[in-house]
């Protein structure tokens, strides 16, 4: 099962749509992580059957979707989150307990605008970045998450320009 996260769109839709039309065909669920309320509504009008899953950001005023999910896909159990809830800018701490606590084994989270792939043994730790306004200087980050037979493979990856 292959799932792509994408993170902090900020009412920028010409990426996420270019990504989705370029993965659509390969991906079994995208996730959006948050601040990007308006633009997972817009696939949602464009692409009325993707597999779309989206959490609530910080920015997302007016969402009704949740701070957090956990859900479990081909076996594996994934938390999905923005981040703020777990204060992720000053560290990992409260959001590593949080997935632990839950028997959690890939946890997904935006919100620092930050790129990031930690596996640490039973748990693996991701930030797409954002594929918008990327604070870390890399532009137009995803992030791409394998599920095979119970194992986590994933990486991040960039995409094209125009």
């Amino acid at each position: 099962m292959r799932l792509i996260a994408v993170s902090d769109t900020h009412r920028n839709f010409d990426p996420l749509y270019r990504l989705v039309l370029a993965e659509q065909r390969k991906t079994d669920l995208f996730i959006h992580l948050g601040d990007g309320e308006q633009e997972a509504d817009d696939l949602r009008s464009v692409f009325p059957h993707l597999p779309l899953l989206t959490v609530r950001g910080n920015c997302d005023l007016f969402s009704d979707a949740p701070d957090h999910r956990i859900f479990e896909e081909d076996g594996v159990r994934l938390l999905a989150c923005h981040g703020h809830t777990f204060s992720v800018r000053s560290g990992l701490d409260g959001l590593r307990a949080f997935a632990r606590a839950n028997g959690v084994k890939v946890a997904l989270f935006g919100h620092t605008h930050r790129r990031c792939c930690l596996n640490e043994g039973t748990l693996t730790l991701m930030n797409p970045g954002s594929l918008c306004e990327p604070r870390d200087g890399i532009r137009n980050s995803y992030g791409v998450i394998e599920l095979v037979n119970g194992q986590v493979f994933c990486h991040l990856e960039q995409l094209a320009d125009p």
